[in-house]
């Protein structure tokens, strides 16, 4: 794997995206397929791994793993593992996690207003 230029126009073009573009940082922290499912999953309190892997059965275990270790990353999720043997991990969402639970609501809302066909109309620009 090449190692990323830090000072490259597309590193700067990014960087400056992040900071002047809220939609932009959102996308950054929970961008991607996996993790607003992650986090919709969440929602309903803490799961263990293998809760999590059972709800979404399509997601391969080291997409998983990685998807964790980045919410955990940007503070969004919590990793408490227990001290017992076999080992008790269970992930919940953090106060910043929770912030987006609105959100993750209104896309499931948005989605099961789509699958019933609510937003048919034609708009003309």
């Amino acid at each position: 794997m090449t190692a990323i230029k830090e000072s490259s126009t597309i590193q700067e073009n990014k960087r400056y995206a992040l900071e002047q573009c809220p939609v932009t940082y959102v996308m950054e922290k929970i961008g991607g397929y996996w993790k607003p499912i992650i986090l919709y999953q969440l929602t309903s309190g803490s799961k263990r791994y293998s809760e999590l892997k059972r709800a979404i059965p399509a997601i391969t275990e080291k997409v998983l793993i990685q998807h964790l270790k980045q919410l955990e990353a940007d503070k969004l999720i919590i990793r408490e593992a227990k001290p017992v043997v076999p080992p008790y991990v269970t992930y919940s969402m953090t106060k910043a996690g929770f912030g987006l639970q609105p959100i993750i609501a209104s896309m499931a809302d948005w989605a099961f207003a789509d699958m019933k066909g609510s937003f048919e109309e034609v708009v003309e620009a």
